[in-house]
């Protein structure tokens, strides 16, 4: 099978011999009437005959100097399509086949390895259309050494079913090469690559440096049938070589895998372009190009600037649809100053749960290396990111937490009003946007959401740990986060019921409902107590469920609905002050936790910890695998055992491309890297003009649930582990998010502090 072309994970390429199909989009493609609309140039003469298109290519040239094609194809972004042909030449070649643009800049949106022989051979693929613009089909016929000859017969290109899109992934899938973490392994860890195949017997593997010469060898080990990919699995253990490089490749029954490299420091970058991602999210401020990259800058977001009103002036969602959501009685007559902040993820929303989770982890990070690091981990240094702050005397994890931090205090209800102290769950437009839509052009009204008990005693939580961490560098932001974190448990103590609904899409914002706050509870207690030592919040913690209970479930260890895991992570690893035997019992299950995620690591032949219920990947699987790994994260820190850093660092494999999509679902990492994560801003896919997201960006990854318009045409009866397309629409599988990143730089962080 031809090998699939670097940076085109969803070209799925089947070779096969294929019977005469009806023309669809090509005319006459039968070759029968002389209608057809081929042509050639380049040293390319044309003749029909036979019921044949057959092209006489010169000989000499590069690839692209001889050309055979055919122009006005129209196809619809999201839709998957099928090219069928019929192939014959003088002699056995191969060459590539393009779809692309058919004018400047020529952007191809689908590359396949076309081979030829003496007699007729079949050819067919499905690809994903990711462009509306016209477009042609190209072949690249120069550069051979004497002239030869090329028939084609029975060409068609058609809308393809879901069933030969998903029949097409999985071919595709057991005819890859070794999969690896294309970013890099350490030297002194575990270096393993998954192989799909069929084959019942080990089978012999070379490893190669850069210049291809063999440098260790083995055999694979079957580990048997995985559901999640359709395909049977064996591993390439190569953790026993130890020699730093680059360009290394596995390979197997010759097939070469991705470059990648081993060395000590795979993970010191990418704690950089992970942390600085969060930069260009800021709303209410300029991204200036010298900071983010000329590509990112623009204008402030939602600064009173026209066509939008802006943030700072923002009332409160009233009408029809706001009675639908909170009942007739919920009325406020008060404006809010809610500028600043994250958008939380492709849109403009900002949502005080998600925005909680993301500001109390980007701070974990740096309380981890702060304690962990022994003083010396580059996550405390006041330069670690590209942020305008650089150099103000304070950690640069720290001036970015402090966004998010000032606007969930915003977020909150004024004294005299009802509900005073509570946090408003969240603030965005009245209706939806489209994309592209950059955030200072955003025209639609914004307006502030009801209260919540969860998005408040979110404001707690992270409020409370932020007023640990800058006590030491800004005594009075530290004295006003921990006096909100106090109201705040105040006001949801007060109103413990007060819960965000479900409105199915009604307004321009997503709804993170949640009816169960005592995981929220759990965690502003937690904080309170780790922040102020004060018994009444011990005490709330000993009555609470999750005291004594299990917090880690294995689908995801926390996510912005569950939260007691960061409670818990925290008492384990910064509650010195807590009565002994308290502290043995919530370091021991911590550990407990990293164990047994450690035995689920063990049965997956991808190397990642995750295993949801019925093996159906959830929405954002990428972070849950994440979070999963800061647990076992932890399990390291508090027992210095190398199995929990091992641990985390194979599970860190499969975001890095050691996956079924042969993919790194983090932007500019690895050989193909996912680039089209759906924003309204990073829109180049449908917008040339505009950037990709930036490097350090989280694919939200593979989901089960296929939800989006182009997941739901491409996808439909998908693996788990393959429902996954790089696309700005298929929002379901390629969502980018605060929340998403967050974990990413805690791992990043961890990983590069702990050798």
């Amino acid at each position: 099978m031809p090998k699939l072309p670097a940076g085109l994970a969803l070209a799925l390429l089947v070779a096969l011999t294929a019977p005469a199909y009806a023309a669809d989009m090509i005319a006459d493609g039968t070759f029968e009437k002389g209608e057809d609309g081929f042509w050639a140039a380049g040293g390319v003469a044309l003749s029909r005959e036979r019921g044949k298109l057959c092209a006489d290519i010169e000989a000499g040239g590069e690839p692209w100097d001889r050309l055979l094609g055919v122009n006005d194809l129209q196809f619809a972004v999201g839709t998957s399509y099928r090219l069928r042909m019929t192939t014959e030449g003088d002699e056995e070649r191969i060459f590539p086949v393009l779809i692309q643009r058919s004018a400047e800049p020529w952007t191809a949106q689908a590359t396949f390895t076309v081979g030829t022989q003496a007699g007729q051979e079949g050819f067919s693929t499905v690809f994903g259309a990711t462009e509306a613009e016209p477009a042609q089909i190209i072949f690249h016929l120069g550069g051979a050494e004497r002239p030869w000859q090329l028939c084609l017969d029975d060409v068609a290109i058609s809308e393809a079913t879901p069933e030969e899109t998903v029949a097409a992934a999985k071919k595709v899938a057991r005819g890859l090469p070794a999969l690896v973490n294309q970013t890099g392994y350490f030297l002194d860890g575990p270096k393993r690559a998954t192989i799909l195949s069929e084959a019942a017997k080990p089978l012999a593997f070379k490893l190669e440096d850069t210049h291809g010469m063999v440098v260790g060898e083995g055999m694979t080990s079957p580990a048997g049938f995985d559901e999640t990919v359709g395909a049977d699995t064996q591993i390439v253990d190569f953790s026993a070589f130890a020699t730093a490089g680059e360009g290394y490749r596995v390979v197997v029954g010759g097939r070469k895998s991705y470059p990648f490299s081993i060395g000590h420091d795979v993970y010191g970058k990418l704690r950089v372009d992970a942390l600085s991602w969060f930069y260009p999210q800021r709303s209410g401020i300029e991204i200036k190009g010298d900071i983010a990259g000329a590509a990112y800058a623009r204008p402030a977001g939602h600064a009173q600037a026209s066509p939008n009103e802006g943030d700072s002036r923002v009332t409160c969602l009233t009408g029809k649809v706001a009675a639908e959501l909170y009942g007739k009685d919920w009325t406020c007559d008060f404006t809010l100053d809610v500028s600043g902040g994250w958008y939380d993820a492709g849109d403009q929303g900002k949502y005080v749960v998600n925005g909680g989770i993301a500001a109390a982890q980007l701070l974990g990070t740096f309380e981890r290396g702060l304690i962990y690091g022994k003083g010396a981990s580059p996550v405390i240094s006041d330069s670690l990111s590209r942020i305008p702050e650089n150099g103000n005397g304070i950690p640069d994890i720290l001036d970015e937490a402090r966004w998010e931090l000032e606007f969930l205090m915003k977020m909150t209800v004024p004294d005299g009003h009802p509900l005073a102290g509570m946090a408003h769950h969240k603030v965005h437009d009245t209706k939806w946007t489209g994309v592209p839509m950059l955030p200072h052009l955003d025209p639609e009204e914004r307006a502030l959401h009801r209260p919540s008990t969860a998005a408040t005693l979110d404001l707690a939580a992270a409020a409370a740990q932020g007023a640990r961490l800058f006590a030491p560098y800004d005594a009075a932001f530290a004295e006003k986060l921990l006096a909100a974190a106090k109201k705040a448990w105040l006001a949801a103590a007060a109103n413990p019921v007060l819960y965000a609904p479900r409105s199915d899409g009604l307004q321009g914002g997503g709804d993170y409902d949640d009816t169960d706050i005592a995981d929220e509870t759990y965690w502003a207690a937690a904080e309170l107590y780790l922040t102020t030592g004060e018994a009444e919040y011990l005490s709330d913690l000993k009555t609470s469920v999750y005291w004594a209970g299990p917090v880690f479930p294995a689908i995801g260890a926390f996510n912005w609905r569950s939260v007691a895991g960061l409670g818990r992570l925290d008492l384990a690893l910064y509650g010195d002050m807590l009565p002994e035997e308290d502290r043995a019992m919530i370091r021991g299950s911590v550990v407990a936790a990293a164990k047994s995620f450690l035995g689920l690591q063990k049965k997956e032949p991808f190397g990642h910890i995750y295993r949801p219920a019925n093996n159906r990947y959830d929405w954002g699987s990428n972070q849950l695998i994440l979070q999963n790994m800061i647990v076992v994260s932890a399990g390291y820190d508090l027992t210095g055992e190398k199995r929990f850093l091992d641990g985390v660092r194979e599970s860190m494999d499969y975001i890095f491309g050691r996956n079924a999509m042969n993919m790194s679902y983090v932007t500019g990492y690895g050989s193909v890297f996912a680039k089209n994560q759906h924003s309204r801003w990073y829109a180049h896919q449908v917008d040339d003009t505009l950037p990709n997201p930036p490097v350090g960006t989280l694919a939200g990854g593979p989901n089960s649930t296929l939800v989006d318009d182009v997941s739901k045409a491409r996808l439909k009866g998908c693996a788990p582990q393959i429902c996954y397309v790089d696309d700005i629409m298929a929002w379901g599988a390629n969502e980018m998010a605060i929340n998403w990143n967050a974990p990413l730089v805690y791992i990043a962080s961890f990983l590069a502090d702990a050798r």
